[in-house]
């Protein structure tokens, strides 16, 4: 089994005060858990436009179909000047957590953090449990929040009648 890599890397200058400042902003604005969730974002748009400079010299289909699959995951982009002008703020707001808040669902990103993580929230019928899901833009309408089930009410009450009517025989 190979070795799972960190897909992201550290500030160079880890006590820049105007980064600590806009980190600060960006983690109370989405709702991040930590800086490190900014850092993987900033290495994903990284690689993104990484990916655009080496598609300047290659074909027109080429070049289509990578913007097609940037479209599929919510970024707008029509040329490569638009991929290289990607900031981490366009990829964090693709994440399920932020996608809650802005669907109004839930009101803080917190709260959708936390409905997240306890299994509460369904992604086209499918438990997702993590806040950092990319949610593409065909199933960005099928999210919904979990229902309690019935069934599992109704056993409950069944089994406190039945000790009820227990309590009542021994009486």
């Amino acid at each position: 089994m190979k070795r799972k890599h960190k897909s992201y890397s550290k500030p160079k200058r880890p006590f820049d005060k105007e980064r600590l400042v806009e980190e600060g902003k960006i983690k109370e604005e989405f709702g991040l858990k930590n800086k490190k969730e900014i850092w993987k974002s900033e290495a994903k748009i990284k690689s993104i436009r990484e990916k655009a400079k080496r598609l300047i010299s290659a074909n027109p289909e080429e070049q289509k179909a990578f913007f097609n699959r940037l479209k599929k995951i919510g970024l707008n982009v029509n040329s490569i000047a638009d991929v290289l002008s990607l900031e981490k703020q366009d990829y964090l707001k693709r994440r399920l957590q932020t996608i809650l808040v802005t669907k109004k669902i839930v009101t803080t990103p917190k709260s959708a953090r936390q409905l997240i993580t306890h299994k509460k929230v369904l992604v086209n019928g499918n438990i997702v449990n993590s806040p950092s899901y990319i949610v593409p833009t065909e199933l960005e309408g099928k999210i919904f929040l979990k229902k309690k089930e019935k069934k599992k009410l109704e056993k409950k009450q069944e089994i406190k009648n039945g000790e009820d009517n227990k309590e009542e025989t021994k009486k």
